[in-house]
């Protein structure tokens, strides 16, 4: 069955096909009873608006594209509640793309968005990307597109971030605080830059407080997917290394888990023999046993203010206003739970 025209229900009512559009979109210049005519009949007859004329009309699409690496990641399911809730209130769908922390599907699927003809992009990018070509194109095409969470500081577009560095500072310096002296690293992949900002912040926080870098207490997620597994394998490894250190700085919760897991696995006590600091602040790190501190990263929060960004520069390219480029910090906390036992 073809789709309902505005044609056909101008002729069932023997009216104008502007008369019709005009009703349905509440012109003043219509009187009620023909609005009602109208709309009752469209109903009636289960008229659709043709999106496509009407973008072409309005040169508006209202979809944004989402590229993020993972979607079942805790901290990414809180930035897309975010961006959801925002893009919903100014009318705006959202569609949603997992790049798999691939570069080479992340490029497919920026031309698949710009095929599309979104309004808009925003992208977390993949562990993969170290090629930015496909993201300078979208700027090129004077598209707006705004980085959040894992970004390119030589891509000259918005971007809502965290100080992973600031926030890993403290991550240690809790660590050290509580009275630990030889404190691991379980890091990410070397490219993302919050995994490298995040190493930086434990190093400072060691040299700080007078304590010595040691390279081989830091362990890097091979795989770089962040997991559970990637937790366990690390903490199986620091044991057989270093049976002497008793704290660690863990990039992100899920790994965290996956260290707690195997540490308790072996009988090691938490935090009495090793205390943990996560990262992000997932639900599960409230609910294990012991309970994780962590530092709380705001993906709600993100999720809002990079869709608030976007739209802003959806707008100014549509005025033709000038836009630049900004860099939004959120601020993060250190949420304190059992495993901040004082050891002096």
């Amino acid at each position: 069955m073809k789709p309902v025209t505005l044609k056909q229900i101008a002729e069932h009512l023997n009216i104008s096909v502007t008369t019709v559009s005009k009703a349905l979109k509440d012109y003043p210049d219509v009187s009620k009873k023909t609005k009602g005519l109208v709309k009752e009949l469209a109903k009636t007859l289960n008229y659709k608006p043709n999106a496509f004329a009407v973008n072409l009309r309005t040169k508006e699409s209202k979809t944004i594209g989402l590229i993020i690496p993972v979607i079942v990641h805790h901290f990414f399911s809180s930035v897309i509640k975010g961006i959801v809730a925002q893009a919903e209130k100014k009318g705006y769908l959202v569609i949603i793309l997992q790049s798999n922390e691939s570069y080479e599907l992340e490029k497919k699927q920026i031309d698949l968005l710009l095929s599309q003809r979104v309004d808009g992009i925003l992208i977390s990018i993949a562990n993969g990307t170290a090629n930015f070509n496909h993201l300078n194109e979208v700027l090129a095409l004077n598209k707006p597109m705004v980085m959040f969470d894992k970004i390119a500081k030589i891509v000259k577009c918005s971007k809502i971030i965290i100080d992973d560095r600031k926030a890993a500072y403290d991550a240690t310096q809790h660590l050290i605080d509580t009275g630990c002296k030889r404190i691991a690293h379980f890091r990410g992949p070397l490219l993302p830059q919050n995994s490298i900002d995040r190493f930086l912040g434990y190093k400072k926080a060691l040299l700080d407080n007078n304590m010595p870098y040691d390279p081989s207490l830091v362990y890097i997620c091979e795989c770089g997917d962040m997991s559970f597994e990637e937790g366990k394998k690390s903490a199986q490894q620091l044991l057989k290394d270093h049976s002497d250190v008793d704290g660690i700085f863990i990039n992100t919760d899920l790994v965290a888990i996956g260290a707690l897991n195997e540490f308790n696995k072996q009988g090691i006590k938490i935090p009495e023999e090793i205390s943990i600091v996560g990262f992000s602040n997932w639900f599960m790190s409230s609910v294990i046993s012991p309970t994780l501190t962590t530092i709380d990263q705001p993906g709600y929060q993100m999720g809002k203010t990079a869709f608030k960004q976007l739209y802003k520069e959806i707008k100014a390219i549509k005025n033709k206003k000038p836009k630049t480029p900004k860099t939004i910090t959120l601020e993060t906390a250190l949420v304190k739970r059992s495993q901040q036992k004082n050891k002096k």
